[in-house]
């Protein structure tokens, strides 16, 4: 049930039209939550159809023009409660491990290639997230609102910091892979 909450804390931040959110998402919130286009457009629906959300009003409605959603008080109280309720972490569902564990009973062909392509991946992903901390959180930007979103930025960059060492250390574990005869 997090999509809706995401959507909800992100028209908290700012009242937005399913297009712009979108576009937010792929920017900030999909780093961590991910969501197509549709999924967004349907859970608006649904948050409307819940009281949680409105569709502000438009000066001269016409056909085709976008909806800007905002949150209703049924809405913030929603996701407070939300986010103040508990969660068990996630079991773990990576199908690279898992590929790793069959190449350990049918044998690592191209799981070298594979290794080096998700190490690169990583890389890109925290190259991102440093570009995304120097311009969004200069030392002044301390506000407690900030200072929230950095953890979560820093969690990311914990992330691929990690994912990146333990690709290397597999990579080098793996050793060269045999020539082909």
């Amino acid at each position: 049930m997090s999509l809706p909450h995401a959507i909800l804390t992100a028209l908290l931040e700012k009242p937005s039209s399913g297009l712009e959110l979108t576009r937010r998402f792929d920017k900030s919130i999909g780093y961590f939550w991910s969501a197509t286009h549709q999924q967004i457009y349907r859970e608006l629906g649904k948050l409307e159809q819940s009281g949680f959300i409105r569709a502000l009003p438009t000066a001269a409605p016409a056909r085709g023009q976008k909806k800007e959603y905002e949150v209703l008080p049924a809405g913030r109280a929603e996701l407070a409660q939300w986010a103040a309720a508990g969660q068990d972490p996630k079991p773990m569902r990576d199908p690279l491990l898992l590929r790793m564990r069959a190449a350990a009973v049918i044998g690592t062909g191209g799981l070298r290639g594979e290794l080096e392509r998700h190490l690169a991946l990583h890389r890109a992903q925290l190259a991102t997230y440093r570009a995304i901390e120097a311009k969004d959180f200069p030392p002044e930007r301390d506000s407690e609102q900030d200072r929230l979103r950095h953890l979560v930025l820093r969690g990311g960059i914990e992330l691929e910091t990690f994912w990146i060492g333990w690709l290397t250390d597999a990579l080098d574990t793996l050793g060269e892979e045999p020539a082909h005869r």
